[in-house]
């Protein structure tokens, strides 16, 4: 239910923005942030305490949290029907595209009639959009540049936004008696950024009855097929999910089958074939001269592998991308352990555009089990976000040194900025602010649109400056939203290198950027990464488990990621 409530929200802010309403907008979009982010489901907030339990979410104020109760109550928000009724719009499309903001939706809708991604299209190939006020020539080539991708988006649901319904079905599951064992095999085990359809498989000796307590789940939203052995349902965040009842002696091929990917799957097949063996979802066998099929393994993922002569290959790395080459060779990468990191280096408190407090962020980024965090707000180019001033940046120093004679014994609070790179690859704050920092990170905000020489020229010069230490989400996509921008990555990857600058790897779910390829390339040369969270609100340092699956589906490992390492190691890595 959360994701559902953290997009209607979000809409309804976009919605407001495209009226010109004041504040509104930004006050729905933190509050669907922070839904978002929770791990518990806010139908169990509301029962156990209500209303006032509902404000206190980080962003949640008594409108809001009305709007919410109204929604756990009766699935809808007459509100949002109302605005939706207003102006017919297909806000998630429209918004995929670059550079359309809810106003600019709004003067599309108003002068054109423009309710869609094919009316949108139509209408820039006539040449209609350029003429408008505030668009122009430029704008419309952009948006005929971005439709493609517009297109695509929202055809997969980001991993880290659903994964709370999946574990809560997952959790019901596993409560029954009559379940053996269960995983979640596909994209979403070898953990992908986004997911399409869900695959669980299960082992029962009573499928019948596991059957009928799936398709009744309250996560539940309309039951597509439903068997003794394979039910389909779509759930309420959105994907369909398919449960398999398979034998416990084929559980290992299924989950191998299953898991993919479609191409590590066909390389294992055609290894098996060499050495003999047919490998299928039901097991692998041995083929007689006679062609008589003997079952050699299939319980378990690793005794296939071993059968194959190969060690067990991490299903966050089974993309055919050399992986099992490396596993023939005995030099699979020692992957980032989940759990190890000691540090978060991108942290948005109340400040800039966080929910909570600095000691707020330090007291759940201790119970965590982490270290240190960097305290990272925006600069005071993003008005919008309440960005610092050279003046603010030090007084937030005081408070962060008074939090952290409060609270010794907590995680360690390092002075830190999230400074925006401005067009021409300078920096939103002086070199006199940020050499009074422990860490700088610096980040691209603004001017998408870039050539490719142009924005990599950018990002580059940031990096030459002697005091940035972290290039924060280096492509800037937002999955489902917004492509990456234009880099060539290979001459970042040469500048980091040459500069000591860390790149990072968000793990706010619709981030995960740096992306798995570029991660491999960084693995590759010797160029540290980050794992971040990018919290704005203390529920979102979850999101570090995802950028951690992230680095694993790049080879990283301990040594790589400099916040998994202590803090004093960590600090030497640093350009200060």
């Amino acid at each position: 239910m959360n994701s559902e409530i953290a997009k209607i929200l979000s809409e309804i802010g976009e919605y407001l923005a495209m009226q010109r309403v004041q504040f509104k907008p930004r006050a729905y979009e933190k509050a669907a942030q922070a839904i978002a982010g929770l791990e518990e489901d806010v139908r169990g907030i509301y029962r156990r305490d209500g209303l006032k339990g509902l404000m206190k979410i980080p962003g949640v104020g008594e409108s809001i949290a009305r709007k919410i109760e109204e929604f756990v109550k009766t699935g809808r928000i007459r509100a949002y029907t109302k605005l939706k009724k207003d102006a017919p719009v297909d806000l998630a499309a429209l918004t995929a595209v670059a550079g359309l903001g809810p106003q600019k939706i709004q003067r599309l809708y108003a002068a054109l009639g423009i309710k869609n991604l094919k009316d949108l299209e139509g209408a820039a190939r006539q040449g209609k959009i350029a003429p408008l006020p505030g668009f122009g020539s430029k704008t419309e080539e952009n948006i005929l540049r971005d439709l493609a991708f517009a297109k695509t988006s929202g055809q997969r649901f980001v991993t880290g936004f659903i994964l709370p319904q999946i574990q809560s079905v997952l959790d019901k599951l596993t409560k029954l008696p009559q379940a053996e064992k269960l995983t979640v095999a596909g994209s979403y085990r070898r953990r992908r950024e986004t997911v399409g359809d869900i695959d669980i498989l299960l082992v029962s000796a009573e499928p019948q009855a596991v059957m009928d307590h799936f398709v009744k789940l309250p996560e539940v939203r309309q039951v597509i097929a439903h068997g003794p052995t394979k039910s389909s349902v779509k759930l309420r965040s959105g994907p369909n999910v398919d449960l398999r009842i398979v034998p416990a002696k084929s559980y290992g091929a299924a989950l191998l089958y299953f898991t993919g990917s479609k191409a590590h799957n066909v390389v294992l097949r055609q290894l098996a074939i060499k050495k003999g063996y047919k490998l299928n979802e039901y097991g692998l066998f041995r083929l007689s001269s006679s062609g008589k099929e003997q079952s050699v393994a299939g319980e378990t993922e690793e005794e296939i592998y071993r059968t194959l002569g190969l060690p067990f290959i991490p299903p966050e790395i089974r993309e055919n991308v050399g992986e099992i080459e490396l596993a023939r060779e005995n030099r699979l990468p020692d992957l980032l352990p989940y759990g190890s990191l000691k540090g978060d280096l991108q942290v948005q408190t109340n400040w800039s555009d966080g929910k909570e407090s600095i000691e707020a962020m330090v007291r759940a980024a201790t119970a965590r089990g982490l270290q240190y965090i960097a305290v990272t707000d925006h600069t005071q180019r993003l008005a919008m976000a309440h960005g610092l001033n050279e003046k603010r940046l030090r007084r937030q120093a005081s408070e962060i040194d008074r939090v952290n004679r409060k609270l010794a014994g907590h995680a360690r609070v390092l002075k830190g900025t999230e400074c925006d790179i401005l067009k021409d690859g300078s920096l939103d704050l002086p070199d006199r602010a940020l050499a009074e920092l422990d860490v700088v990170g610096a980040s691209i905000h603004s001017y998408f649109n870039l050539s490719r020489r142009e924005q990599t020229s950018r990002l580059v010069r940031a990096m030459r400056n002697p005091h940035v230490d972290v290039i924060f989400h280096p492509t800037n996509r937002i999955l489902n939203r917004r492509p990456a921008v234009e880099l060539d990555m290979d001459e970042v990857i040469r500048a980091a290198r040459a500069t000591g600058t860390v790149l990072e790897i968000d793990a706010y779910p619709d981030r995960s950027d740096l992306a798995d390829e570029s991660i491999r390339r960084c693995v590759e040369n010797g160029v540290k990464l980050a794992v971040d969270s990018d919290a704005h609100a203390s529920a979102h340092f979850s999101f570090l488990e995802h950028g951690v699956a992230q680095a694993r589906r790049g080879f990283a490992g301990k040594r790589d990621v400099v916040n998994a390492w202590p803090l004093a190691q960590m600090k030497k890595k640093l350009k200060a």
